[in-house]
Parts: structure tokens; sequence; C-alpha cells
């Protein structure tokens, strides 16, 4: 479950809730009966009406990248995303934006490579351009050489940098709240925990010097 209150149908009262709730839901209410036809429980949505003026901001940010006036390629919008949710570790970004690549044409084999895209040949150099300025955004906190971002100019115009800048340090933020949050498929255990010892372990002695090797000296 999410770590934070779900809003019923019940009190979903303002608008944009109500208009995103019917949506995505229909006439179910989304805590009693969740589910989306994306296949995900929904509660981001249920999560976030918690406070409508930040589900609108969020939503006028899904209607601004998806806007046709975009300069930006929807691939290479795609590409960014979908590195991002990876770099940060966010299951439900990047399992949500694969869906979105494959809606687009990619191929399953490109899709795949997203992971490992490094040692892949089944990306164009714009598209590795992409991805390498992506792991920069996503990885990186922004630090980005001078030479990556030559050679991303001689691809891309400033009106498409500037929006795949946005839009994938956008889904960046979206990947990390939907982590610390545990919204959708990122409510899961952290995997980074102890391991327990093997039975009779007391500690880390210092060890001990094979005899022969003391006799040779």
């Amino acid at each position: 479950m999410p770590r934070l209150r779900e809003v019923p149908r019940s009190e979903a009262t303002a608008p944009i809730v109500e208009a995103m709730y019917q949506f995505m839901f229909a006439d179910r209410d989304p805590v009693i009966d969740p589910g989306t036809t994306s296949g995900t429980p929904g509660d981001w949505w249920t999560v976030f009406a918690g406070v409508p003026e930040i589900l609108e901001h969020c939503v006028n940010g899904f209607v601004l990248y998806r806007n046709p006036a975009r300069r930006l390629d929807p691939v290479l919008r795609e590409l960014g995303q979908t590195r991002a949710g990876w770099v940060v570790g966010s299951q439900f970004v990047f399992s949500q934006h694969t869906k979105s690549c494959r809606l687009l044409g990619m191929s399953e084999a490109k899709i795949a490579a997203i992971a490992y895209w490094q040692a892949s040949e089944e990306f164009s150099e714009v598209e590795r351009l992409v991805l390498a300025y992506s792991d920069a955004l996503a990885g990186a906190q922004g630090r980005v050489h001078d030479e990556l971002f030559a050679a991303l100019q001689r691809h891309l115009s400033d009106e498409e940098i500037l929006e795949l800048t946005y839009i994938t340090s956008l889904y960046v933020m979206h990947a990390i709240m939907s982590r610390a949050l545990r919204t959708e498929y990122d409510d899961r255990d952290d995997p980074i925990v102890e391991v327990a010892a093997a039975e009779g372990f007391s500690g880390y002695g210092a060890p001990a010097i094979p005899s022969d090797l003391t006799e040779r000296e």
C-alpha cells in the first residue's frame, strides 16, 4: 500500500480530481475497486488527489509533454523518460514508459536494450546521445560533460534540447516521488538489507597466515 492516505470517491469533490477519477476509473471508487486500463492499481491518482492543486500541476505536465506542438521526436522523449525510470530505480516509471515506447512502434529488442544501451547496437547516434544525456540528468544530477552536450547540439535544436531536459527531469522527479511514497509498482521493500551471517559467525578476525608461507621466508 502507498505510504499516504488515498482519497475515496466520496471525497473527490475538486474538479480536477472528479475529472481524472472519471477518466481513469469511470464510475468506480478507485480506493474500493482499484485498477487502470494499463494494469496498475491506480493508487498514484488516489494519493495525489490528497492535494488537488498538486494533482492538477502533474496533469498539466502530462498534457505539456504530449502536446503535438512539442518539437522533440516522441521516440527520443520516451527514451529519456524510460531511461530515467531505470536509472532512478522506479519500476512504475520504467514499466509505464516501456509501454509508451511500444505504442510508438519501438521494437521489443530496442525496448529491452534501454536498460543496457551502452552495450547495445539497437540505437542510432542521436538516440545514444539522448540516453547518455538522460543518464547525466537522472544519475549525475545534471552534471553533463561539454563534449556530450556539444554532440547533442549537432543533432537537436536548442528548443528540442530544452524540451528533452525538462521532460526527462520531470520524470526523474516522478520516479523519485513514486519510490518515496510507494505508489503503484514502486510499493516494494528496499532490497538493500543485511543478509544473515553463517551460523557460528563471531566476527572478522585477522586471517591466519598459512604455515607453509611463513616457512618460505
